[in-house]
């Protein structure tokens, strides 16, 4: 997209003079030869930008000013005065005017100027499109990653939410397997609705039958009363069967037959009861091979595999773990009393060196307690929970720092980039003055590692 500069001289020969310069640097002009013909272009077309003398004969550039603004409060106005006018100038920034250069004009600065407009004018947008799309796209408020493997299952998520298959949630232990089932609720059409969960390994299956169908009153010892099962509880709603995997083959007849006829009847009692839920079961046990041995229902697994989302372990996406950090750093600080301004570069190197076979939980337990045992304001590699022997020298991004023989210079460079990032506590702008480099390369090279660029300065 071609930027519009409207240039508002009644010098013929500055403004043309202008006009040239900056059509080469890329930019649209249009030139309005008095303050009452540059207020109605700005009312009757589009600029970026409105460069404004402040004095012509018509119209003065203040008077200008103010009607341009009483119109567009939001159009950056730079004036263009000479030295004996500054005081005016003065006034016209306390007005609203963005800036104001002086006469004869500095070339680099003024196109300097321009840029700094431009750029801000890019992160208001950027800063609007994401809280539009964080509205929209409410799995981004809790499940965090840019890597294509997130990329992968946030796209899945925005396809099943909104139906009612039943779904199978796979993956390691401590992935956030219960985080994504409650994504899938939370932006369903039951998501004014119950949402309810229970881990199938934390009860006895003796009392399982119980837990989720309910029972009726003397249904056995210590039944006093009737009680409801978590169904339904969730009638209208979702139910999350947590750790799927352990229940036992009898406990999985019962379920079947409840996912078939969508009824359930109580222990004790002779009723059927409806119920509508969406079911939606986890694990971290391969259900595939266990039916196939026979120790899973290979009709009860094909009822619940409609649909499967497989979280990737935290040692598969390593680019996301910078984010990861940031975001934990700063919610134990805030939980702790801790003013914990970043991370150390070799403390995030590290990190994201080591394989987390606990994945994000482990993740986020290591951090909370780098916060709270960190002696200065930054958490360094000595407050981390393991040694330089845990870490993988086959990381994604790189071996440790000395060590640099035979390695890639994209990986060196990735890795030297996400780990400034990180030390500025996630500062673009920040990052790039450290780096030496432009912001727009900065982007640049994030949105190649596939790097969310609009969520943070």
């Amino acid at each position: 997209m071609t930027h519009k500069i409207l240039v508002v001289d009644d010098d013929p020969a500055h403004a043309r003079m202008l006009s040239t310069l900056i059509s080469d640097w890329g930019y649209a002009v249009a030139l309005a030869d008095d303050g009452d013909t540059g207020v109605e272009q700005v009312k009757s077309r589009s600029f970026d930008i409105v460069l404004l003398d402040i004095k012509m004969k018509r119209m003065s550039g203040m008077a200008a000013l103010s009607q341009i603004l009483a119109y567009n409060p939001s159009l950056p106005v730079v004036m263009m005065t000479a030295y004996s006018s500054v005081d005016t100038a003065v006034e016209a920034l306390k007005i609203g005017a963005y800036d104001y250069l002086t006469k004869p004009l500095d070339f680099d600065r003024l196109k300097l100027t321009i840029e700094r407009i431009l750029e801000r004018i890019f992160l208001q947008s950027e800063n609007r499109q994401l809280k539009e799309r964080l509205k929209s796209d409410s799995f981004r408020h809790n499940i965090l990653g840019n890597s294509a493997a997130m990329a992968a299952l946030l796209d899945t998520l925005d396809m099943v939410a909104p139906t009612d298959a039943n779904v199978l949630v796979t993956g390691e232990s401590g992935t956030g397997k219960e985080l994504v089932a409650s994504a899938l609720h939370e932006n369903s059409p039951r998501k004014n609705q119950p949402f309810v969960r229970i881990n199938c390994a934390a009860i006895s299956p003796t009392l399982l039958e119980s837990e989720l169908f309910g029972h009726a009153k003397g249904a056995f010892t210590g039944a006093d009363t009737k009680r409801k099962g978590k169904f339904l509880l969730a009638h209208k709603g979702s139910i999350l069967l947590d750790e799927i995997g352990e229940m036992s083959l009898t406990m999985q007849a019962k379920l079947l037959r409840v996912l078939q006829e969508k009824e359930i009847t109580p222990v004790g009692s002779d009723e059927n009861i409806s119920v509508d839920v969406r079911v939606i079961a986890a694990t971290n046990r391969e259900l595939k091979a266990m039916a196939e041995k026979g120790t899973f229902r290979q009709d009860l697994f094909f009822r619940l595999n409609v649909v499967t989302v497989n979280i990737p372990p935290l040692r598969e996406r390593p680019e996301d773990i910078p984010e990861l950090v940031l975001h934990f750093l700063t919610r134990f600080s805030e939980k702790n009393r801790r003013e914990i301004k970043g991370v150390a570069p070799d403390a995030m190197d590290a990190m994201i060196r080591y394989a987390w076979p606990g994945n994000v939980r482990e993740l986020m337990n290591a951090v909370e307690r780098a916060v709270v045992l960190a002696r200065t304001d930054y958490v360094t590699r000595t407050d981390l929970p393991f040694g330089p022997e845990d870490e993988s020298e086959d990381s994604p991004t790189g071996p440790v720092a000395g060590s640099l023989e035979n390695t890639p210079l994209s990986r060196i460079e990735k890795q030297a980039i996400l780990s400034t990032l990180a030390a500025a506590d996630g500062n673009k702008s920040e990052t790039a003055r450290r780096l030496g480099i432009t912001r727009k390369t900065l982007l640049n090279k994030l949105k190649q590692y596939g790097k969310d660029t609009g969520s943070v300065p």
